[in-house]
């Protein structure tokens, strides 16, 4: 037990220093999120000391960017499972170790979720109020119970399976399928309960029309596993310019396939979403406002409607075979991830309080301080997502393994996720 201790702690301790060694590019980009970082930081102490009147949100427009934020990206962590079923259940082995980075991706974007619920809190101090034993969860009747349940048990599920899987591959043995693959198919699950359980989140207020339709769920799901696995691809490809690791073009065109085939369903379901707002005429107050401006106001139609052309070309880019080349595949991958967060974050979130129960027009706009908070989220979840590939890519090479623990550990010099793969 002392000595698997031991050793479980070497390998967290070797991580971590790795972890601090890269080249010029690596200090450079992790020095810029750092400053991103901080300036995120003292922008929410701002907010801390002084309450949400920094932002943009009133009494009106009570969610704001840091909500729309959390929608997108709580759809990036449940689009891992579609690299997982491809490995786990087709037994895709172009795509076996690559699943890994998907499943970080995940831990990368719950922990910025978690992020900005938080900044989201007025009094964040009070949040031991949801601790069951100690404050009162209010389960199961509050959807916002189920979300903290869904949230941090998807964010367990992802560290327990990444952490044993390179854990295994550090000391170069085969890794018990009795202890990962069980959790492998309930995180398959529970991917699609925490997207679901967001979207029951706005269906379930009966006051806000715009959100009162049982396809948000659907919807949600759709534009998840298209924006996921395009955020992959585009950093897979990152990640093989710089590390020099092997990602084969099948893989990417693998995923793809699956970014292909959701973008035709999430346009579909928005065309759907659409005819019945406008055909209908019933409660139409909310999408007037979003997609032709009413009464004089019209902040978010440049922004509607600039999702709708990204994610129309997009679709279309991935139909044809233009994109099994990858420059193009990067222009559709990007067209889709900007498209998809306008429409499931600002296009969602804010019409849904304008007009408000009461008739009054009242626009949001997000605040600099607000903005900074944002930019700092982001940044902090892109270092995490950095930090945790630059552990693992030298654990999947065998460069960083129980075997060469007693050698000297590598300097930026000579660092071992720049350097070429042997094969």
């Amino acid at each position: 037990m002392m000595r698997a201790t031991r050793d479980y702690l070497t390998f967290l301790w070797r991580c971590g220093r790795i972890a601090f060694v890269g080249d010029w590019r690596y200090y450079a980009w992790m020095g810029g999120l750092t400053v991103f970082c901080l300036l995120g930081l003292h922008a929410y102490c701002i907010q801390f000391v002084h309450g949400l009147i920094v932002t943009g949100m009133s009494d009106e427009v009570s969610w704001g960017v840091y909500i729309a934020n959390f929608t997108f990206l709580v759809g990036v962590a449940a689009a891992a499972v579609m690299m997982v079923i491809p490995v786990y259940i087709y037994d895709n082995e172009e795509l076996h170790d690559l699943v890994i980075f998907g499943e970080l991706l995940a831990v990368a974007a719950i922990i910025m979720c978690l992020a900005f619920v938080t900044v989201d809190l007025g009094r964040p101090d009070r949040f031991w109020h949801l601790i069951p034993g100690i404050g009162q969860l209010n389960f199961p009747r509050s959807m916002l119970s189920w979300d903290v349940i869904v949230l941090n048990g998807y964010l367990l599920l992802n560290v327990h399976i990444c952490g044993y899987l390179l854990y295994s591959r550090y000391q170069n043995r085969k890794p018990s399928k009795w202890f990962y693959i069980p959790f492998v198919f309930v995180a398959i699950v529970w991917a699609v309960s925490i997207h679901t359980v967001t979207a029951f989140l706005y269906v379930g207020l009966g006051g806000r029309p715009f959100w009162n339709s049982s396809i948000v769920g659907p919807r949600f799901l759709a534009s998840a596993f298209s924006a996921g696995p395009s955020i992959i691809i585009l950093a897979l490809q990152i990640i093989r310019r710089v590390t020099h690791y092997h990602i084969t073009d099948k893989a990417l065109l693998t995923l793809r396939s699956i970014v292909q085939v959701s973008m035709i369903i999430n346009v579909f379901l928005l065309f759907n979403e659409v005819f019945k707002e406008f055909y209908s005429g019933l409660h139409v107050a909310s999408s007037t406002y979003l997609f032709l401006g009413l009464d004089g106001h019209h902040a978010l139609v440049p922004w509607i409607w600039t999702a709708v052309v990204f994610n129309l070309v997009s679709m279309f880019l991935l139909i044809l075979p233009l994109t099994r080349s990858l420059k193009w595949l990067d222009l559709a991958c990007v067209l889709c991830i900007v498209g998809i967060w306008i429409e499931k974050g600002m296009g969602l979130v804010i019409p849904g309080f304008i007009p408000t129960p009461l008739g009054a027009l009242i626009e949001y706009t997000p605040s600099l301080n607000e903005t900074l908070v944002c930019l700092g989220i982001w940044a902090f979840g892109l270092l995490c997502y950095t930090i945790f590939l630059r552990m693992s890519v030298p654990i999947l090479q065998g460069r960083l393994s129980k075997a060469n623990e007693h050698l000297p550990e590598p300097d930026a010099a000579a660092d071992p996720a720049t350097a070429p793969v042997p094969h």
